[in-house]
């Protein structure tokens, strides 16, 4: 579904820009738990409709509030009072709201609140290209389509305190995906006060979850967050302020950690490897996948499944990872993360998936060399030459030089390809990539929710977040079929989930890369701060000793 970019992904790098950690300023006492963390880009945006990107994602998962949140591994009740209740045929959801529960401003949030905040969300106006998620909900997909009116959607308040959710289809993801920003709600009166600024600096928002959001002007490269005294569990909100600073390069992260004006840097490449025995250093695995997308209408070579494939094989990932980014992070054969689903069992979904197609996309230059000298002769070309786009971070810079070596070994007498690099900052990379302005993009996502669809469906027909533009019937069908099983049917649902993955890996629809270990020079006196299971970290429950 996804973040990724792009968030969230979603959607959601690595070069889809990775989200940092944080930390606090050592002058600062460690009574009063203020903190200091750097991210790599500056926030896009703060309306919950609008957020694609981890930066704004993990900013939003600190100021706002859903009905429920990960505390840990466990889902809880946040803007909730309670779990909801869930209907035998498992399609209806009813909410009890909490009394008491405020706006940063004072007023109070209401179940209506959430129902003003989805139907904005879906409401092609709106245009957010997130409005897809919302699709399972009653009505969600005409409404998307601009066939039904926004107040159709199924989702209702009867009364202030409950707020009935009423699906189209069965989803057993659907707790676990509300979890997403997007889902949070937003005060009615303040984007109807600023209109078009609404999210775009911190004067134009207000909060409903543990932080607010200070000496942010849209686009500056600091920015502040204080304990948002008027959250409903703000007694447990342990730190008082977290401090955000843009850092792109490696040495400079460094430098400000070791001169204390850091608790956490993000590292890679040599750096990483020689501070692997410093005390401070941890690596923090997420749930977030970098792959390469092919604009397959832009470069018909692309179109091409041995060329695709001959690409990928060129690829030493193991490699890779050790010389460039020197992080933790592990190579991966299909789009998923490990450790990201599960079955009954036990058995991991990506290492199910991965099983009988990794040899479409494990290192092998013998047999990736034969592909491509077989793809382009069935293409009809000598030659042809790309370029591959990616953010303008030291990491990023790094990646797309490995991969312009590893594809030009794939040129021979009779079969030549040319390949170029752009580096261009976060927001430039995530507009080229939506108006397909690309060859070749180093891209990304983090998942949603720890559900292997929120990956899969993004690379569906027509998806927005389907960059490359690629196609296949028989995985939009099995993705769909994952979407509509019965709850109860947990192993067809899965049965779909690895089939459409496997048919992604085997087909190259993307040509995935690794998964994202970061690694940090974290103060030792930071605890609890690690990422959850939808791949953000609980800033509400991160201490300073």
């Amino acid at each position: 579904m996804k973040k990724k970019p792009l968030l969230l992904g979603s959607m959601l790098t690595t070069m889809v820009v990775l989200l940092a950690a944080c930390g606090s300023s050592s002058s600062s006492s460690s009574k009063s738990q203020s903190m200091t963390r750097m991210v790599k880009d500056v926030i896009q945006t703060m309306d919950p409709a609008q957020a694609t990107d981890v930066i704004s994602g993990q900013t939003l998962q600190d100021t706002t509030a859903g009905l429920l949140r990960f505390k840990g591994k466990n889902l809880e009740p946040d803007l909730a009072s309670k779990k909801p209740t869930v209907s035998k045929d498992q399609k209806t959801y009813t909410f009890t709201i909490r009394k008491g529960a405020k706006w940063s401003d004072g007023k109070e949030i209401t179940a209506q609140d959430f129902v003003y905040s989805w139907e904005r969300a879906a409401d092609p106006k709106t245009k957010s290209e997130y409005s897809y998620i919302f699709s399972g909900i009653k009505n969600a997909d005409d409404i998307i389509a601009g066939k039904k009116d926004p107040s159709t959607m199924g989702v209702k308040a009867e009364g202030k305190y409950k707020l009935v959710v009423t699906l189209d289809r069965v989803m057993p993801y659907f707790q676990k995906m509300i979890t997403l920003q997007t889902f949070n709600p937003v005060e009615k009166s303040v984007v109807k006060k600023y209109g078009s600024k609404f999210g775009t600096a911190s004067k134009y928002i207000t909060a409903s979850g543990p932080y607010k959001l200070t000496n942010w002007n849209g686009s500056n490269n600091t920015w502040t967050e204080v304990k948002n005294k008027s959250y409903w569990n703000a007694k447990n909100v342990k730190l008082d302020k977290i401090k955000t600073t843009v850092v792109k390069d490696t040495s400079t992260a460094v430098n400000l950690f070791q001169s204390n004006k850091l608790d956490d840097a993000v590292i890679s490449g040599d750096t990483a490897t020689q501070m692997k025995n410093d005390k401070s250093y941890k690596t923090m695995v997420q749930g977030r996948t970098t792959y390469l997308e092919m604009e397959q209408k832009k470069v018909p070579a692309f179109k091409n499944q041995k060329i695709r494939q001959a690409l990928s094989l060129s690829i030493n990932r193991t490699q890779f990872i050790n010389k460039v980014l020197g992080d933790g992070s592990r190579p991966v054969y299909t789009i998923l993360p490990y450790k990201s689903m599960y079955n009954s069992d036990g058995t991991d979904i990506a290492a199910a998936a991965t099983k009988g197609v990794k040899q479409y996309n494990d290192y092998d230059l013998s047999k990736a060399k034969q592909l491509f000298k077989e793809g382009m002769k069935e293409a009809g070309l000598t030659s042809f030459s790309f370029t591959i786009t990616s953010d303008d971070t030291d990491a990023a810079k790094s990646t797309t030089e490995y991969l312009q070596n590893a594809f030009e070994k794939l040129s021979s007498s009779d079969a030549k390809v040319t390949v170029k690099t752009k580096s261009v900052p976060f927001k430039t990379r995530i507009t080229l990539s939506e108006q397909h302005n690309f060859d070749m993009v180093v891209s990304g996502w983090q998942g949603d929710f720890p559900d292997a669809i929120s990956f899969l469906d993004l690379e569906t027909t027509g998806n927005s977040y389907n960059f490359g533009q690629w196609s296949n019937a028989e995985y939009d069908k099995y993705v769909q079929a994952s979407k509509t099983t019965d709850a109860t049917s947990t192993s067809k649902r899965w049965e779909d989930l690895v089939k459409a993955t496997q048919i992604l890996a085997k087909d190259n629809g993307v040509i995935p890369l690794y998964q994202t270990g970061e690694a940090h020079l974290t103060n030792t006196k930071i605890s609890n701060y690690d990422y959850g299971p939808n791949n953000m970290i609980d800033m509400e429950s991160v201490t300073k000793k």
